[in-house]
């Protein structure tokens, strides 16, 4: 089950870039996740569940994005989605081509809690 590794990944970025004093005001982690990552998403939140719980991040959200495969035709330059991965281009049938999005694993946001302010 790689998509523990994936989640305990996703863990270090959210200590990179949240100091460890307002992980517990983490509302949400957002993710891409390509068709063709090799990630099954729901054992990804599983995982993501089970490594956080106990700890200041257990109400944090894992919310996935699901990219499907967007290819280009490099010869006659149409772009399509597919769910198979024979990337053939329906409107030439050439199989010069290029995927454009589908394969993506990215952190893209991480969502806090709305602080209220300090009343002065």
């Amino acid at each position: 089950m790689h998509e523990l590794s994936i989640a305990s990944g996703i863990l270090e970025i959210v200590g990179d870039y949240v100091p460890a004093d307002q992980r517990s005001a983490v509302k949400a982690v957002h993710v891409r996740v390509g068709a063709l990552s090799g990630v099954v998403a729901e054992s990804l939140e599983f995982s993501f569940a089970a490594i956080t719980a106990g700890t200041p991040l257990q109400h944090a959200a894992l919310v996935i994005h699901r990219v499907p495969v967007r290819i280009r035709c490099n010869g006659c330059q149409h772009e399509f989605e597919t769910d198979v991965p024979l990337f053939l281009c329906p409107k030439c049938e050439s199989g010069e081509t290029v995927m454009l999005t589908g394969n993506e694993l990215q952190v893209v946001e991480i969502e806090l809690e709305d602080q209220p302010a300090e009343a002065s």
